[in-house]
């Protein structure tokens, strides 16, 4: 089975170093977070991956072309600067062979465990599979009464609500939806493909109580850093 990572966004809110090269390639550590996403799939001996690029996509290529990784097939795709989410995983449609494939998002890391991911998949039998997390908590929550403040709640990820936390599952029928849409290099698989699921009652969610984490600024690069640091990788204890 293949995953595919989605590696062509821009990255913006990290700042100067995404500039240079594209989001999913900064370190973390002394490896980019891509890498450190097809570890994960390794672990469930899934070794085929399909890295849909944009944005610098050959800042990918170079990588994957001078690193020799054993017993992994990785194809680097460039699925355009300006595609959308939806539209670079359509652009990926010939490439797709098996009836089911993997989806991620190239900033994310979670140890989830994609063997009971699959088999809930199978057991569920929609057409697309959506792991959902809770959010890290990073503020307290506050209840006023008259002005006062009633009760006071210390941050607590359980307070939190389910958010999409990447790591799908796809049938390759999914392909058929996307033909809805006129202008397929538009297509957002949040706003476009999911809702359509979600309207056709065919998105079953897999929820994932673990390590979940994006890289969406700064301060997550350094938190991630800091778990290299201390030797604790949480997106590899399963």
């Amino acid at each position: 089975m293949k995953a595919v990572i989605l590696a062509g966004g821009l990255g913006t809110r990290l700042g100067d170093e995404t500039r240079v090269k594209p989001k999913p390639m900064i370190e973390i550590g002394r490896l980019p977070i891509i890498v450190h996403i097809m570890n994960i799939y390794k672990k469930f001996k899934i070794n085929e991956f399909i890295i849909a690029g944009g944005y610098k996509h050959f800042y990918i290529k170079n990588y994957f072309e001078k690193k020799k990784f054993k017993n992994l097939d990785i194809k680097i795709v460039n699925t355009g600067n300006n595609s959308m989410t939806g539209g670079r995983i359509y652009k990926l449609k010939e490439l797709i062979k098996d009836s089911d494939f993997m989806v991620t998002y190239g900033d994310g890391l979670a140890n989830v465990n994609i063997s009971k991911l699959y088999k809930f998949h199978k057991s569920n039998q929609k057409l697309v599979t959506m792991t959902i997390v809770r959010p890290p908590a990073r503020w307290g929550h506050v209840t006023l009464k008259n002005n006062l403040v009633s009760k006071f709640e210390e941050k607590n990820q359980l307070n939190e609500g389910w958010i999409n936390g990447g790591f799908f599952v796809f049938k390759k029928e999914t392909f058929k939806l996307f033909q809805k849409f006129k202008k397929k290099n538009n297509i957002v698989l949040e706003t476009d493909i999911l809702p359509l699921l979600s309207k056709k009652k065919e998105l079953s969610a897999f929820k994932h109580l673990g390590f979940w984490k994006c890289m969406d600024t700064p301060r997550d690069k350094r938190e991630f850093n800091y778990f290299i640091k201390n030797k604790k990788m949480p997106w590899m204890k399963f």
